[in-house]
């Protein structure tokens, strides 16, 4: 049985939809005091209050992670709020499809802005926050696009998801000394509102190459998400972990049939 994390404080970036909300929930669930950001405040404060109607402890607050004035703000609020942060979730992220050669340089940037220097920017300034903690976690939202696979439309999501993995291996070493661990999550095709969009005959061939036959959903993302927050997984740093239901696995199609 994994030490509880009741009581501990939680703040999940890009909290208020899709994998990010799972996560929130899942360890609201679990007893912690969580906080939500994202950048429509009044979304993310009906999500907030939403959960708060369920007896959950969640907070929300309007934030842009790719403007370092805006994560300043956040952290201090956090930091008022809950009185210290022990898990930093860096979920927020933007995935605009764009082919290569039409793709735009503000487009390339905002993405590069959000999914990568917005991972840099919440772990800096969370950092006086995680060094009080009885014990810090870091846990980014990648993507087994870019770090394992590539997808036409998303060259520069796929960009910035790797490089939120090369962030990691050294803040990891880093930030070792102060007892905070930071891994990676790289989920595969998740039920989010986003993909329930796109027609059901592409999900369905999505789940038809995916081993387990079926599409992960934001739960499977977060019991990573949990696992990675405990105290036993203290000696795993570095690390990132893929849950795709075996996506990335077969050669072909053949090898599924």
């Amino acid at each position: 049985m994994f030490t509880s994390l009741s009581g501990k404080s939680v703040l999940v970036t890009g909290g208020s939809s899709g994998i990010g909300l799972g996560i929130a929930r899942q360890f609201s669930i679990q007893g912690a005091k969580v906080f939500i950001t994202a950048r429509n405040a009044d979304k993310v404060e009906a999500v907030a209050a939403g959960m708060r109607a369920e007896g959950l402890q969640v907070e929300g607050l309007a934030a842009d992670v790719a403007n370092a004035a805006s994560v300043e703000a956040l952290m201090h609020t956090v930091e008022k709020m809950h009185g210290g942060l022990d898990v930093l979730c860096c979920n927020a992220g933007i995935f605009p499809s764009s082919a290569l050669e039409s793709l735009a340089e503000a487009d390339w940037d905002r993405v590069m802005a959000t999914n990568a220097k917005g991972t840099f920017l919440c772990v800096q300034a969370a950092l006086p926050l995680l060094r009080l903690a009885e014990y810090g976690r870091v846990i980014l939202t990648s993507s087994i696009t870019g770090p394992v696979t590539g997808s036409p439309g998303w060259v520069h999501y796929g960009a910035s998801k790797a490089a939120q993995l090369g962030f990691m291996r050294t803040a990891a070493i880093e930030l070792a000394k102060d007892r905070i661990t930071v891994n990676a999550i790289l989920p595969g095709n998740i039920i989010t509102e986003g993909f329930l969009d796109v027609a059901a005959d592409y999900q369905t061939g999505v789940a038809a190459s995916i081993p387990l036959k079926r599409l992960g959903t934001s739960e499977d993302v977060a019991s990573a998400a949990l696992f990675f927050a405990s105290r036993e997984a203290g000696y795993i740093t570095g690390q990132s972990l893929i849950i795709d239901g075996g996506q990335v696995l077969p050669e072909s199609l053949q090898a599924l049939v």
